[in-house]
C-alpha cells in the first residue's frame, strides 16, 4: 500500500471533500488511509462521517498539507477490512492527480476478517497421520500439513509454522468456531504476502491443559516440556525430511493461543536455536505469573521475532500481563538489539477464535515476510 510521491508540492487541504457511497454497508465505521497519513488504518483523524445508510463524507482540515498526486483507499478500520470490488477482488489504490473541491467515490463491497477468499489459492490440506507417535508422552496424535496451493507445481521451499489446537484451526464444525487459517492463507497467497507450510497438531482433548502446562504451575505439574521435545526432536525432523521446508531457525516458527500461547513461549525459550519466530496470542500468563528466564541462554543465537497479541475484553489482566511479559523479555541483557517484539492490542478483542483468526495473517506477514522491527 506504500507510495512515496516525487516532485510534489504540498497544498492546503482546504475545500477538499470526499463523498463515498457503498453498495454494501454495516455497523463498522469507514476510514481513509493514504499518503497523507502514511497509510495508517483506523486513524481517528480520518474517520468519515456517516450521513445515512451507505453514504459517508469527509472534509480534509484546512491546516493539513496534502501532496499531489495523492493515493488513498477506504477501509472499515484495517487492511483485513479493506474495500474490494463487486467480485471480491483487490482494488488498486485510488489516485487524485491534482487538487479538487469534491470527489465522489463508490465502494461495492468490503472485506470482513480478511474474507472473502479465492478458492484456487486455498492450501492443500494433507493429513500426515491419524496416529502420529509421540514417544515422549507415549501417546498418538492426529497431525495435518497445510501446503501452499501450488506446492505440487513448483520446487520451492517454504518456511514452517507449527501450530497447536488443530481442531480449532480450519475445522468448520469446531464447537467454538475456528481460525479459518486455510482461508487466511489463501488471502495471503492472493495478495502476494507470502506462502508457508503450517503443521497443525491436534490437542489432547481432556488432557490438553496438562499437555500444554510447562513445569509446576498454578495448574499443577504439567507435561509441557515433553510435548515441546516431541515437536522439536521428533516432529520437526520428520517434517523437514518429508516436505520441502527451509529448516533453519530463521524460517521456523511456533505458535498458539491461550495455553497454546504459553507452551509456544516455552518452546521458543527452551529451543531458541530451533525457533526464530514465535506467534503468541492471548497467552495464559496467569498460570505462571513469575515466569523466569534464568535458564535461557541466547548468546549464540541470532534475531528472534515474537508477535504478541492480547484483547482488552479477554480478562481483567490480559493486557497488563502481556505488556509486563514484553518488558521483562526486553530487559534481559543478552537479548539487547536481537529480540524483536511486536505487541498488538485490540481493546475490543475477546478470548475466542474469531479475534485470533483476524490476527493470524497480520502475525504471519510480520513474522515471516516483513523487515519491519515493530
Amino acid at each position: 500500500m506504500t507510495f512515496q510521491p516525487k516532485d510534489h508540492l504540498p497544498v492546503s487541504g482546504r475545500g477538499l471533500t470526499i463523498v463515498l457511497t457503498t453498495d454494501e454497508d454495516d455497523e463498522r465505521p469507514v476510514y481513509l488511509s493514504g499518503t497523507f497519513n502514511a497509510w495508517a488504518t483506523q486513524d481517528k483523524r480520518f474517520r468519515m462521517r456517516k450521513l445515512e445508510e451507505g453514504k459517508y463524507t469527509y472534509q480534509f482540515p484546512d491546516e493539513l498539507q496534502l501532496s499531489y498526486p495523492m493515493e488513498y483507499k477506504f477501509t472499515k478500520g484495517d487492511w483485513s477490512e479493506v474495500e474490494i470490488d463487486r467480485y471480491g477482488n483487490k482494488t488498486p489504490n485510488r489516485k487524485l492527480e491534482k487538487p479538487e473541491q469534491i470527489i465522489e467515490e463508490n465502494v461495492p463491497r468490503w472485506r470482513k476478517n480478511w474474507l472473502p477468499f479465492k478458492e484456487e489459492y486455498l492450501p492443500k490440506i494433507h493429513l500426515i497421520s491419524e496416529e502420529f507417535e509421540i514417544p515422549q508422552l507415549n501417546k498418538k496424535r492426529k497431525i495435518w500439513a497445510l501446503l501452499p496451493n501450488d506446492y505440487e507445481e513448483t520446487d520451492d521451499t517454504y518456511p514452517v509454522l507449527y501450530l497447536h489446537d488443530a481442531q480449532n484451526l480450519f475445522n468448520e464444525n469446531a464447537a467454538y468456531g475456528n481460525w479459518q487459517i486455510d482461508k487466511k492463507l489463501a488471502v495471503m497467497a492472493y495478495y502476494g504476502i507470502g506462502k508457508l507450510i503450517v503443521i497443525a497438531i491436534e490437542h489432547a482433548e481432556s488432557e490438553r491443559v496438562i499437555e500444554y502446562n510447562v513445569g509446576n504451575t498454578r495448574l499443577g505439574k504439567g507435561q509441557g516440556k515433553k510435548y515441546i521435545r516431541f515437536i522439536t526432536d521428533t516432529l520437526k525432523p520428520f517434517v523437514d525430511k518429508n516436505f520441502r521446508t527451509r529448516p533453519q531457525r530463521e524460517y521456523t516458527g511456533i505458535g498458539g493461543s491461550s495455553m497454546g500461547g504459553l507452551v509456544s513461549i516455552f518452546s521458543g525459550l527452551m529451543y531458541p536455536e530451533v525457533y526464530g519466530k514465535l506467534m503468541i496470542f492471548s497467552p495464559s500468563l496467569w498460570v505462571l505469573p513469575k515466569i523466569k528466564f534464568s535458564f535461557l541462554d541466547m548468546d549464540d543465537v541470532s534475531d528472534t521475532k515474537i508477535y504478541l497479541y492480547a484483547g482488552g475484553e479477554e480478562s481483567e489482566k490480559m493486557i497488563k500481563h502481556v505488556k509486563k511479559f514484553k518488558k521483562k523479555l526486553l530487559k534481559k541483557n543478552n537479548f539487547d538489539g536481537r529480540m524483536k517484539i511486536r505487541l498488538s492490542i485490540n481493546e475490543e478483542g475477546k478470548h475466542n477464535e474469531s479475534y485470533w483468526s483476524d490476527e493470524f495473517p497480520k502475525a504471519m506477514e510480520w513474522l515471516f515476510f516483513s523487515d519491519k522491527s515493530e
